[in-house]
C-alpha cells in the first residue's frame, strides 16, 4: 500500500523516535559545529541536545544549562571520580565533558542526542555508545577558519595560536569519522547533516526489519523441520 506525503512523514517521524541514537558533530574551533547543531534542533522535533559540562567561564550570551553546565574544577573532578562522564578531556587548560546521564536522558525521550564535541571526546563516546553516528565538519579553507576565530575576539594571540594548532591535529583525525560535511554554506551544511540523520534512521529501521523477518522465517522453518521429524 502506498502512502501519501503526510503518511510518509508520520511514519518517518515515528521511525526516528523508535530507534534513537547519538549524533556526534566534530570540527576544529570555528568550524561551525555548534551553529549547525542549534539550527537542526530548531528545525527538527526528533533531536535533543546533550548539554556538555565545562570549567571555562561563560562567553557573552551563553547561559548555564543551555549552552553548557558551567562547573567549578572541583565539581568537575568529582564527576570524573564518580565515573559520570561518557567522555571528558582537558582542552586549552579548561575541562570539558559529556555526562552519560545527559545523553541517555535524551535517548530515553525517543530523540536522537546531538552532541558537538571534539575529536578526543568523540573517541571516548564511541566506546560508550558504539551506535553513534559521527560527522566531521570541515571549514571551506584555512583562511576562513582563521578569520572566524579572529572575529570571535574571545582569545588572546597565544590562545588563538593554541587553537589553530589543535585544529591541525583534529583535521588529521577526519578519517575516523563516517561522514564529512564542508561548511562553506551554512544552509547547505545543515541540510547535509539532516540528510545523514534521515539516511541513518531509514538504514537502521530497514536492518531491524530484515532481522525480524529473518527470525520469523527461521522460527517457521524450525517448526516445519520439527513437524517433518514427527512424521518420519
Amino acid at each position: 500500500m502506498k502512502t501519501g506525503p503526510q503518511d510518509s512523514e508520520g511514519l518517518k517521524a515515528r521511525d526516528a523516535r523508535s530507534r534513537s541514537f547519538p549524533i556526534i558533530l566534530s570540527a576544529p574551533s570555528g568550524g561551525g559545529k555548534t551553529t549547525i547543531a542549534r539550527r537542526l534542533l530548531a528545525e527538527r522535533d526528533d533531536l535533543g541536545y546533550s548539554v556538555s559540562c565545562t570549567t571555562r567561564s561563560p562567553r557573552p550570551g551563553e547561559k548555564d544549562g543551555r549552552d553548557y553546565h558551567f562547573l567549578s574544577r572541583d565539581d568537575f573532578q568529582a564527576h570524573v571520580k564518580a565515573g559520570d562522564f561518557a567522555e571528558w578531556a582537558e582542552v586549552h587548560g579548561d575541562l570539558y565533558g559529556t555526562l552519560d546521564s545527559e545523553v541517555r536522558g535524551v535517548l530515553r525521550g525517543r530523540k536522537h542526542a546531538i552532541l558537538d564535541i571534539d575529536v578526543q571526546g568523540a573517541r571516548q563516546l564511541r566506546v560508550r555508545f558504539p551506535d553513534a553516528v559521527t560527522v566531521f565538519v570541515l571549514p571551506p579553507s584555512a583562511e576562513v577558519l582563521v578569520e572566524r576565530l579572529r572575529n570571535r575576539k574571545t582569545e588572546s594571540p597565544q590562545q588563538l595560536a593554541a587553537r589553530l594548532n589543535s585544529a591541525l591535529q583534529e583535521l588529521r583525525a577526519v578519517e575516523e569519522y563516517e561522514y564529512v560535511v564542508v561548511n562553506d554554506d551554512l544552509d547547505n551544511a545543515v541540510r547535509q547533516v539532516g540528510s545523514i540523520i534521515d539516511a541513518e534512521v531509514v538504514s537502521r529501521e530497514r536492518v531491524s526489519g530484515l532481522r525480524q523477518q529473518a527470525e520469523e522465517l527461521a522460527a517457521e522453518l524450525q517448526k516445519s523441520i520439527n513437524n517433518h521429524r514427527e512424521k518420519t
